[in-house]
């Protein structure tokens, strides 16, 4: 949903849990060029008019979309959106202890089944690097290889002489191609560090149980070393 206002935005969220039913939702929120996310928990859309930005409460949010989703948010200050839609569950869970309950919203033990993954702290910002995009964060979590290929040249003093444009061959899908070998290579050392690192619950619930969490979950491993050099953690 390309610069959505307020309106467009919470028809979006509607239809998407409804055409979904009980299954996972992934939402997406690219907040480049916006303001940061407020610290009462507020992401930002434009107005009907499309002359000013407004806030959108993360309470509200939650009430479109419902549970279960897979939250991403690639903006500055990204750790304050988590931080504040947990403390909106706890304040479901103590409204339901005192009988308040929205109709048609699942119950507030649902939304701690979300998964969040968030490009870096409250008190955080980007680097604001030429030679990468400026959402490196959704760059690692929709084209690793590209990114990480990119990456790697970038720290050659051969690159600007030798690598002017890249451009990797080849289909994902297809191991035969270089495009293809690289996601398998990748794919394996992902999978290695995660079963390495993780609980077993924990690994089988990220990377074995849904085939978009795994693939978003490989990627964020790429995403959470890439970012730390730049003090995005």
């Amino acid at each position: 949903s390309l610069d959505p206002n307020v309106d467009d935005i919470k028809r979006f969220c509607i239809s998407l849990r409804r055409s979904a039913k009980e299954e996972r939702i992934l939402f997406h929120y690219n907040g480049h060029g916006v303001p940061r996310p407020t610290a009462s928990g507020e992401i930002w859309v434009f107005n009907r008019g499309f002359t000013q930005y407004i806030p959108v409460s993360l309470y509200d949010l939650q009430t479109w979309l419902g549970a279960p989703c897979i939250f991403v948010y690639d903006c500055h200050a990204a750790g304050f959106i988590v931080s504040n839609f947990l403390r909106f569950v706890e304040k479901r869970k103590i409204d339901e202890a005192n009988g308040i309950k929205e109709p048609g919203v699942p119950p507030a033990k649902a939304f701690e089944d979300c998964i969040h993954l968030a490009a870096c702290a409250s008190d955080e910002t980007f680097p604001m690097l030429p030679d990468l995009p400026a959402d490196l964060f959704t760059c690692c979590l929709t084209s690793p290889i590209d990114i990480a290929i990119r990456w790697f040249v970038l720290q050659s003093p051969l690159s600007k002489k030798y690598y002017p444009d890249l451009h990797i061959p080849g289909r994902i899908s297809e191991r035969r191609t270089p495009l293809g070998e690289l996601n398998w290579i990748f794919t394996s050392i992902t999978d290695t560090i995660a079963w390495t690192l993780f609980p077993r619950p924990l690994f089988k619930r990220l990377f074995r149980q849904d085939l978009v969490v795994a693939a978003l979950f490989r990627n964020f491993l790429l995403a959470e070393r890439m970012m730390r050099v730049h003090n995005c953690h």
